[in-house]
């Protein structure tokens, strides 16, 4: 009798496909979420560029002879303020929320933009399933920043 029972035992198959997907889920679970995640924050960062680049081209035009026709003035003049709540508003187009103290306008430009209006937005990545994907809790991150002449 138990040598019946051990031989039917080593042939059966009724719990293969569950053992198989407990070996396998995990593995691709990470992998599809890593792809979505890894797809969001290029996403991200690429919204932050562009944000960037029209704030910069805002200022910019704010800085010319006729500022009339930027979103970047106040009164007829260049408004750090008012630039700040325009690139917010860009930035609320792509989906991304960024506080006054993560952007930072600049008509005179530094470094390699001197002389040109500069614009650099600073954001933090958080993933969805840091646990998942090895990111610090406290996110990641991104900055971005654009240059555009000045118009004259």
């Amino acid at each position: 009798m138990k040598r019946v029972g051990l031989r039917a035992l080593s042939r059966a198959r009724d719990g293969a496909t569950a053992v198989e997907f407990a070996l396998v889920a995990p593995l691709f679970l990470a992998l599809v979420f890593g792809t979505l995640e890894f797809g969001r924050l290029l996403w991200t960062e690429q919204a932050l560029q562009e944000t960037a680049i029209a704030g910069a081209r805002c200022v910019a035009i704010a800085q010319g002879s006729n500022p009339t026709n930027s979103p970047c003035t106040s009164g007829g003049s260049y408004s750090s303020t008012t630039a700040i709540t325009y690139i917010q508003g860009i930035a609320s187009g792509w989906g991304l929320s960024l506080p006054s103290a993560d952007i930072s306008p600049n008509p005179a430009g530094n470094g390699g933009c001197a002389g040109l209006s500069q614009v650099t937005v600073t954001s933090t990545f958080k993933s969805v399933v840091p646990e998942l994907i090895q990111l610090s809790s406290s996110g990641i991150t991104l900055t971005a920043s654009a240059c555009y002449p000045n118009n004259s």
